[in-house]
């Protein structure tokens, strides 16, 4: 009798660990496109970040300046209203962050590693950029994300590459 037991104790545990990566990603999936989510996808990974959005410039100007600390699920996702050249800097930034950038389809274009807190040295996105997403440094490399990939996010509309359609 104890060996029966302790047969269906492993199995419901063995379901369980094979079911919470399953329900986190349909958790995920219901959550998508969301204003304060974007999800990226590449060969090889996905990922999705809680977002605070900075989509006028008084909000752009700010960012993410005199934070102390940012969750490792969370990012800024600035929005413009067309395709430009940006260039950030890190005035009064206290984190260090990756940027990554990203055209009007949502592919990204260029990621920067590594922004040094404080520097004032132009991060150039390169041109036909709309979107920048900042997220702590060093999550990029760590999980893959490079040119090529792909964002969600409400803001991206109907051109997206990866819509929030589907």
């Amino acid at each position: 009798m104890g060996s029966s037991n302790t047969r269906h104790a492993l199995i419901g545990l063995s379901l369980a660990v094979i079911a919470g990566p399953i329900l986190a990603v349909q958790a995920a999936a219901g959550a998508a496109c969301a204003p304060g989510r974007i999800d990226l996808r590449w060969e090889g990974g996905r990922e999705s970040f809680a977002v605070e959005l900075a989509d006028d410039p008084a909000e752009r100007a700010k960012g993410l300046m005199f934070r102390t600390e940012m969750d490792l699920a969370a990012g800024m996702l600035f929005v413009y209203e067309s395709p430009r050249r940006a260039q950030f800097w890190m005035k009064n930034t206290l984190i260090p962050l990756d940027m990554v950038f990203a055209n009007a389809a949502g592919q990204v274009t260029r990621v920067h590693s590594n922004a040094i807190p404080g520097d004032l040295t132009p991060i150039d996105g390169g041109e036909d950029v709309r979107f920048v997403l900042e997220i702590n440094a060093g999550l990029a490399a760590k999980l893959g994300i490079a040119p090529g990939a792909e964002l969600r996010h409400p803001s991206v509309g109907p051109n997206a590459a990866w819509s929030c359609e589907g």
